[in-house]
């Protein structure tokens, strides 16, 4: 009895996933449409594949747009990191005044509505001479995921027993010796699927990159709307350009799955 059920829940999870993932592969098919067939309704499934649309976006520079995203995103989540696993220790471990006042106003930072902010970000990045740069978005992005990291890292080293670290202290080690020769090793699953999150919305991120950016530091996502033009939209090339870009992402998270459901686990227990 056990066995048919465990088949169709099998069968019934397959399917889940094939319905989500059915957008990624539809636009997967369609880069290797012409523009005609990408506009064709009902859509085809049958068509001459063609390699047109990649190498149009190649040689027109997409290149130096996945640079962009690549420096901007990695650089950004690796500060988000240093900055923000640190004080998710001392909130975590620590018994300090006010703690959860200070969670709430780290967390109430991604309650304001991006948009509010745009323009004083714009005149403030204007008068400092930034725009356009990659400089810009890291700071921008940076400040974004620092509260992401805080909260999620805090739960992660809640879950660690505090008297591992007292038994670091006995042992001799300082405070610095027992983060890092303790502490951290056992919350690198929260710290990998903590980046990988921040890694995700730094890469995915538009309004500020559409708005602080023009040429120089403009990343995948602006590339991509620039083929949202007033002769209309060409599916086939945008499919093409977001293939390329959700690449990166998904081949990551592909080798990091175990580490990052272990993370993503790890803190659920604990707030």
């Amino acid at each position: 009895m056990k066995k048919p059920l465990s088949v169709i829940l099998t069968l019934v999870t397959y399917l889940v996933a094939l319905i989500y993932f059915s957008p990624i592969l539809w636009m997967f098919i369609t880069g290797f449409k012409n523009e005609g067939e990408a506009v064709i309704m009902p859509p085809s499934l049958f068509f001459t594949p063609t390699l047109d649309n990649y190498q149009l976006i190649w040689s027109s520079g997409a290149a130096s747009f996945l640079q962009n995203s690549a420096v901007v995103s990695i650089t950004s989540t690796l500060l988000s990191l240093l900055l923000g696993v640190p004080a998710a220790y001392a909130l975590a471990m620590f018994k300090l005044k006010k703690a959860d006042d200070i969670l709430f106003w780290f967390i109430s930072t991604k309650m304001l509505p991006a948009v509010g902010v745009v323009i004083p970000m714009y005149l403030i990045y204007k008068n400092l001479h930034v725009l356009d740069s990659s400089l810009a978005l890291i700071l921008l992005y940076t400040s974004m995921n620092v509260p992401l990291v805080v909260w999620m890292m805090r739960s992660f080293f809640k879950d660690i027993p505090y008297e591992l670290i007292e038994a670091t202290q006995v042992d001799g080690a300082s405070g610095l010796q027992g983060f890092f020769k303790v502490t951290f090793p056992l919350a690198r699953p929260g710290v990998i699927s903590t980046g990988l999150l921040c890694l995700i919305f730094a890469w995915n991120e538009f309004l500020f990159g559409v708005t602080l950016t023009s040429t120089n530091a403009a990343t995948m996502p602006v590339y991509m709307a620039s083929f949202m033009t007033q002769e209309g939209l060409f599916w086939a090339k945008m499919s093409a350009v977001a293939t390329i870009a959700v690449l990166p992402a998904l081949i990551l998270g592909w080798f990091t799955q175990k580490q990052l459901v272990r993370g993503m686990t790890m803190g659920a227990v604990k707030g």
